[in-house]
């Protein structure tokens, strides 16, 4: 082991999964559950809120979504962005993953999958849509959960914030033109009008309102960032799973009559998942990279930010889009594929660490 990883292991809190974290899949089928009996029961509720808009922006849903989004921005520190010159290739890696790898590799596997493969299944007026779900949940990197994944795998701690804060600052830029890249390549109208301003919304308001609250909060000591998130917490996740509820409310009839559907698009998905974390973990291993950063920089490589793909869903394609219900699935899987990458990377450190 390095003396880099050595500092990192003794550096990094080895908090557990929190139980909301750890059983997050669980929570999701109940919401399916919960959110397709309510739909399919009484419909009226949900069909009241989908009314509820501006410019094509549902306000009950952006209140919700605002409540998952910005405590999890709060948690990001810019300033640590002068530590990515510690880890410029681990930055490096991830960064090609994330941005010149992982949207492309996703609208290949949706145009095999979705569009070619599973098409007969599939109802037809929903392929494109699903394709830009999946394009949408892959232009995204993960924000929050990175740091439960480092954290699990004794990533290094500076390179984990430095790199998600470097993130955080590209999407503001780079998302909106990858997204309608793709769907522009994939035949998918763009609404760009719709899409800049999710992406004003959904990124660059609440990163502006999240940094503006933490230098204030860091400002009374640390000890008032801390209490905030703490106290946050619940009402962060609140707003997720009513977000979800809402979801599986409007996409009950389809659901019920296509089953089949959230296995098939969890397909490409799963498979984006490992191939992304594969190769930047190769890839850092050929650089020379340490394990303690390797680890999170695959992890990040291959994790998504869905609370920001579901917001942009449903801002361009609606809530009873095949896109909103594509990004939710994202959701559905992330806990029990990401801790199988944690495994990986955890029992595979003798092997990268060995001499060629």
């Amino acid at each position: 082991m390095s003396a880099q990883c050595e500092m990192a292991g003794k550096a990094a809190a080895k908090a557990p999964m929190g139980v909301f974290e750890r059983y997050l899949t669980v929570w999701v089928a109940l919401c399916i559950t919960v959110g397709v009996a309510l739909g399919h029961f009484i419909p009226a509720p949900f069909h009241a809120i989908g009314r509820m808009e501006v410019a094509q922006v549902n306000l009950p849903v952006a209140a919700l979504i605002w409540l998952m989004i910005v405590p999890m921005l709060l948690k990001i520190d810019f300033g640590a962005l002068y530590q990515v010159k510690e880890h410029w290739k681990g930055i490096g890696v991830t960064l090609f993953i994330n941005w010149a790898v992982k949207p492309f590799s996703m609208a290949l596997l949706g145009w095999v999958f979705v569009s070619t493969l599973f098409r007969p299944w599939l109802p037809a007026d929903q392929i494109d849509s699903y394709i830009a779900g999946l394009i949408l949940l892959a232009a995204a990197p993960c924000t929050a959960m990175v740091f439960v994944w480092s954290n699990l795998s004794d990533g290094e701690p500076h390179f984990t914030l430095s790199q998600v804060a470097l993130n955080d600052l590209v999407m503001v830029f780079a998302f909106a033109p990858i997204v309608g890249l793709l769907l522009g390549l994939s035949s998918i109208s763009v609404p760009w009008a719709t899409l800049l301003l999710s992406v004003v919304l959904y990124i660059v308001v609440p990163v502006i309102a999240a940094q503006l609250w933490r230098r204030a909060l860091v400002a009374r000591g640390p000890e008032a960032l801390a209490a905030v998130l703490k106290a946050i917490h619940p009402v962060s996740l609140s707003a997720l799973l009513a977000t979800l509820v809402l979801l599986f409310g409007f996409q009950g009839e389809q659901i019920i009559a296509q089953p089949l559907v959230i296995l098939m698009l969890a397909v490409p998905i799963i498979i984006q998942v490992y191939f992304n974390s594969g190769l930047a973990y190769l890839l850092n291993k050929k650089l020379g990279v340490a394990h303690c950063v390797a680890g999170p920089s695959a992890l990040i490589g291959a994790s998504n930010f869905f609370e920001l793909a579901v917001a942009a869903a449903i801002s361009l394609f609606g809530f009873q889009s095949g896109a909103a219900l594509a990004t939710v699935v994202g959701v559905l899987i992330e806990v029990p594929v990401m801790l199988s990458v944690v495994r990986i990377v955890n029992s595979s450190k003798g092997w990268y660490e060995a001499k060629a």
